[in-house]
């Protein structure tokens, strides 16, 4: 992955982008949060105004510091997408949890350059942790400190710690049944972390998280996270995500993919 100009001060940025989004955030956790279902007959589907409220700040700060930057987020759409860089944007991903009070929520934020995603970040500002990846590494910021993140190696599928959100919403008929081969040959199986399971991936507690139907902001964040601490973000077929989001394997170790892909 070829790295492009003015990583570093887009790195240093970023983590200013989660602590803004963080400051909207929280004083909406676990109160009275402005809950509105924009779902209508399709189903049930929060938003909330922190959702709103964050990737809001999050977009002025943008503006005002990258304005020739694209920006594509859940919440306000896109705006100049075919820029050199795109920010893409899920200010809270996993609102279901957050509207529960549950800390698995996150906010989700990655950068494109040329189309390709070369920095992102996986932010739990309750619990104080950004996770940050490129293509040179990834690393945990908590509590004023600074790790690497690597991921687990060496742990075939029947040994394997896998994750998915709630197959039976967000899979279809098929691949609940493929869903269903990988949960039998995995040694522990957890569901309901949303994206906060990409982030244990990259932190090496968990082997793989395995989710379908994802939008572009639900995922491209986490590609360069993953990368950059030694796993391998692929779809069902093993080929690189598109920008459309889609189904998606993560995996702490990529030769894991020789094991689940099959299975898919």
């Amino acid at each position: 992955m070829t790295q492009p100009p003015n990583l570093d001060a887009l790195d240093t940025f970023l983590v200013e982008l989660n602590r803004a989004s963080g400051e909207v955030i929280l004083p909406l956790f676990r109160v009275e949060n402005g809950l509105e279902d924009k779902g209508g007959s399709a189903g049930f589907d929060p938003v909330t105004a922190a959702d709103r409220g964050a990737e809001a700040a999050i977009r002025a700060l943008i503006e005002t510091h990258w304005p020739d930057h694209g920006v594509i987020g859940e919440e306000y759409g896109e705006d100049r997408p075919d820029a050199e860089f795109v920010w893409v944007l899920d200010p809270i991903d996993g609102t279901r949890a957050f509207i529960a009070g549950l800390p698995v929520w996150t906010t989700l934020i990655g950068l494109r350059h040329r189309g390709r995603p070369v920095l992102g970040s996986i932010g739990q500002p309750f619990i104080g942790e950004i996770f940050i990846g490129q293509a040179s590494g990834s690393r945990l910021l908590s509590r004023g400190t600074s790790r690497p993140l690597v991921t687990r190696n060496g742990v075939p599928l029947n040994r394997a710690i896998v994750v998915t959100t709630d197959p039976p919403a967000t899979f279809n008929e098929a691949e609940l049944a493929a869903w269903g081969r990988v949960r039998a040959a995995a040694r522990l199986v957890r569901f309901g972390c949303d994206a906060y399971a990409y982030a244990m991936v990259a932190a090496g507690t968990v082997d793989m998280v395995i989710e379908a139907g994802l939008k572009s902001w639900d995922i491209e964040a986490a590609i360069p996270v993953l990368e950059g601490a030694g796993g391998s973000v692929t779809d069902w077929r093993g080929e690189p995500m598109g920008q459309s989001g889609g189904a998606a394997v993560l995996v702490g170790d990529p030769k894991l993919l020789d094991e689940v892909l099959p299975l898919l």
